[in-house]
């Protein structure tokens, strides 16, 4: 009687997860893209960041996203309360100040960790 129930639940178990993998649609290109247009996707590897400069427009509202490619690593940037690190690695912010804002990361990360900055520029709209 048990070997029948086991076998019951495993394949109760197995076809709960075929149907579970089919349901999920993957995401058109459009939906990514415009997934995409949305964020500002900042990149880390071992001691720095993918770019020493990015630039958004005053106004915009973007989800702002950390990828961690190699290493583990968080973003600071201080002057708009952007605090990115362990599992909150994505944030929304309204960058209504222009100016250029310093970034750095905020995960003790090796012996490169004090290099570790990149700048944000806001420009006027």
């Amino acid at each position: 009687m048990q070997k029948y129930l086991m076998v019951i639940l495993i394949t109760a178990a197995a076809i709960f997860g075929i149907v579970a993998m089919i349901a999920q649609t993957p995401k058109s290109n459009e939906e990514l893209a415009k997934e995409q247009k949305n964020q500002l996707r900042i990149s880390a590897t071992n001691f720095q960041f993918d770019k020493p400069e990015y630039h958004v427009k005053q106004g915009s509202k973007l989800t702002v996203v950390l990828v961690n490619k190699e290493g583990i690593h968080g973003l600071g940037i201080p002057d708009l309360n952007v605090n990115l690190q362990g599992d909150k690695l994505q944030q929304e912010v309204t960058f209504d100040k222009p100016g250029t804002f310093d970034m750095h990361c905020i995960v003790m990360c090796g012996a490169g960790h004090a290099n570790m900055k990149s700048k944000l520029v806001v420009d006027p709209s």
